[in-house]
Protein backbone atom coordinates (compact mmCIF):
# COMPACT_ATOMS: atom_id res chain seq x y z
CA UNK A 1 0.00 0.00 0.00
CA UNK A 2 2.94 2.32 0.25
CA UNK A 3 5.72 3.19 -2.13
CA UNK A 4 8.94 5.16 -1.86
CA UNK A 5 9.45 8.23 -3.98
CA UNK A 6 12.80 9.56 -5.13
CA UNK A 7 13.14 12.03 -2.27
CA UNK A 8 13.06 9.30 0.39
CA UNK A 9 9.58 10.15 1.68
CA UNK A 10 7.03 7.43 2.25
CA UNK A 11 3.65 7.87 0.63
CA UNK A 12 0.66 6.06 2.08
CA UNK A 13 -2.36 5.70 -0.18
CA UNK A 14 -5.46 7.71 0.80
CA UNK A 15 -8.66 5.91 1.70
CA UNK A 16 -12.11 6.80 0.36
CA UNK A 17 -14.24 5.94 3.41
CA UNK A 18 -13.13 4.78 6.85
CA UNK A 19 -10.93 5.80 9.75
CA UNK A 20 -7.32 6.94 10.07
CA UNK A 21 -5.70 6.70 13.49
CA UNK A 22 -2.58 8.86 13.46
CA UNK A 23 0.05 9.82 16.05
CA UNK A 24 0.00 6.41 17.72
CA UNK A 25 3.05 5.90 19.93
CA UNK A 26 5.70 4.03 17.94
CA UNK A 27 5.30 0.29 18.28
CA UNK A 28 1.69 0.43 19.54
CA UNK A 29 -0.19 0.04 16.22
CA UNK A 30 -0.58 -3.70 16.65
CA UNK A 31 -2.24 -3.14 20.04
CA UNK A 32 -4.62 -0.65 18.40
CA UNK A 33 -5.54 -3.27 15.80
CA UNK A 34 -6.23 -5.78 18.59
CA UNK A 35 -8.40 -3.25 20.45
CA UNK A 36 -10.42 -2.80 17.26
CA UNK A 37 -10.65 -6.57 16.79
CA UNK A 38 -8.96 -6.35 13.42
CA UNK A 39 -7.31 -9.58 12.38
CA UNK A 40 -7.20 -9.06 8.61
CA UNK A 41 -9.95 -11.63 8.01
CA UNK A 42 -12.75 -9.01 8.04
CA UNK A 43 -12.18 -8.08 4.40
CA UNK A 44 -11.46 -4.38 5.04
CA UNK A 45 -8.32 -2.89 3.54
CA UNK A 46 -5.99 -2.01 6.42
CA UNK A 47 -2.85 0.08 6.02
CA UNK A 48 -0.32 -0.06 8.81
CA UNK A 49 2.77 2.14 9.03
CA UNK A 50 5.14 1.83 11.96
CA UNK A 51 8.04 3.91 13.28
CA UNK A 52 7.49 6.88 10.99
CA UNK A 53 9.30 10.12 11.84
CA UNK A 54 7.03 12.65 13.54
CA UNK A 55 7.97 16.18 14.59
CA UNK A 56 5.24 16.11 17.26
CA UNK A 57 6.04 12.84 19.05
CA UNK A 58 9.39 11.77 17.56
CA UNK A 59 8.32 8.47 16.04
CA UNK A 60 4.78 7.28 15.37
CA UNK A 61 2.57 4.59 13.91
CA UNK A 62 -0.47 5.06 11.66
CA UNK A 63 -3.45 2.75 11.11
CA UNK A 64 -5.92 3.23 8.25
CA UNK A 65 -9.03 1.07 8.07
CA UNK A 66 -11.36 1.32 5.09
CA UNK A 67 -15.13 1.15 5.62
CA UNK A 68 -14.87 1.16 9.42
CA UNK A 69 -15.93 3.77 11.97
CA UNK A 70 -14.63 3.77 15.55
CA UNK A 71 -17.14 3.55 18.40
CA UNK A 72 -16.79 5.61 21.60
CA UNK A 73 -15.77 2.63 23.81
CA UNK A 74 -13.02 1.80 21.30
CA UNK A 75 -11.79 5.41 21.43
CA UNK A 76 -11.57 5.17 25.25
CA UNK A 77 -9.47 2.01 24.99
CA UNK A 78 -7.26 3.54 22.29
CA UNK A 79 -6.64 6.52 24.61
CA UNK A 80 -5.14 4.13 27.16
CA UNK A 81 -2.72 2.68 24.59
CA UNK A 82 -2.10 5.77 22.44
CA UNK A 83 -2.97 8.93 24.40
CA UNK A 84 -1.55 11.28 21.72
CA UNK A 85 -3.52 9.70 18.86
CA UNK A 86 -5.80 11.55 16.48
CA UNK A 87 -8.77 9.86 14.87
CA UNK A 88 -9.87 11.07 11.45
CA UNK A 89 -13.21 9.99 10.00
CA UNK A 90 -12.98 9.89 6.20
CA UNK A 91 -15.95 10.13 3.80
CA UNK A 92 -15.52 10.63 0.07
CA UNK A 93 -11.72 10.86 0.49
CA UNK A 94 -12.12 13.92 2.78
CA UNK A 95 -11.64 14.28 6.52
CA UNK A 96 -15.10 15.08 7.85
CA UNK A 97 -14.23 14.82 11.54
CA UNK A 98 -10.91 14.97 13.37
CA UNK A 99 -10.73 14.07 17.04
CA UNK A 100 -7.70 14.19 19.29
CA UNK A 101 -7.79 11.34 21.77
CA UNK A 102 -7.28 12.60 25.30
CA UNK A 103 -6.58 10.57 28.36
CA UNK A 104 -8.86 12.00 31.07
CA UNK A 105 -7.86 12.42 34.70
CA UNK A 106 -10.40 9.75 35.71
CA UNK A 107 -11.65 6.65 33.86
CA UNK A 108 -14.81 4.68 34.61
CA UNK A 109 -15.87 1.26 33.37
CA UNK A 110 -13.16 0.71 30.74
CA UNK A 111 -10.58 -1.38 32.62
CA UNK A 112 -11.10 -4.25 35.08
CA UNK A 113 -9.28 -3.92 38.41
CA UNK A 114 -6.42 -6.42 38.65
CA UNK A 115 -7.08 -6.93 42.37
CA UNK A 116 -9.41 -9.95 42.60
CA UNK A 117 -10.57 -8.79 46.05
CA UNK A 118 -11.63 -5.33 44.81
CA UNK A 119 -15.33 -4.64 45.32
CA UNK A 120 -15.68 -3.93 41.59
CA UNK A 121 -14.88 -7.60 40.89
CA UNK A 122 -17.62 -8.99 43.15
CA UNK A 123 -20.56 -10.48 41.23
CA UNK A 124 -23.16 -9.18 43.66
CA UNK A 125 -21.87 -5.61 43.63
CA UNK A 126 -23.05 -3.56 40.63
CA UNK A 127 -20.13 -1.14 40.83
CA UNK A 128 -18.15 -0.03 37.80
CA UNK A 129 -14.41 0.28 38.31
CA UNK A 130 -13.16 3.86 38.59
CA UNK A 131 -9.57 4.97 38.24
CA UNK A 132 -7.46 8.03 38.71
CA UNK A 133 -4.79 8.48 36.03
CA UNK A 134 -1.58 8.82 38.06
CA UNK A 135 0.82 8.84 35.08
CA UNK A 136 0.31 9.46 31.37
CA UNK A 137 3.72 8.28 30.17
CA UNK A 138 3.94 5.45 30.97
CA UNK A 139 0.24 5.12 31.64
CA UNK A 140 -0.61 4.12 35.19
CA UNK A 141 -4.00 4.02 36.88
CA UNK A 142 -5.02 3.82 40.54
CA UNK A 143 -8.29 2.10 41.48
CA UNK A 144 -10.40 4.51 43.52
CA UNK A 145 -11.93 1.63 45.51
CA UNK A 146 -8.95 -0.52 46.54
CA UNK A 147 -6.02 1.76 45.58
CA UNK A 148 -4.41 -0.91 43.38
CA UNK A 149 -2.04 0.51 40.77
CA UNK A 150 -2.49 -0.80 37.25
CA UNK A 151 0.45 -0.57 34.89
CA UNK A 152 0.35 0.05 31.14
CA UNK A 153 1.20 -3.60 30.34
CA UNK A 154 -1.77 -4.83 32.43
CA UNK A 155 -4.10 -2.39 30.67
CA UNK A 156 -2.93 -3.45 27.21
CA UNK A 157 -3.23 -7.14 28.07
CA UNK A 158 -6.90 -6.66 29.04
CA UNK A 159 -7.66 -5.35 25.54
CA UNK A 160 -5.50 -7.69 23.53
CA UNK A 161 -5.98 -11.18 24.98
Amino acid sequence: MSDSSTNGKIRIVKIHDGTVIDHIRAGKALEVLKILGITGKEGNVVTLAMNISSPRIGSKDIVKVENRDIAAPEVARIALVAPEATINLIKGSKVIKKTRVELPDAITGVVVCTNPRCITNKEREPIQPKYQVTSKNPIQLKCLYCWTHIEEEDIISQFTT
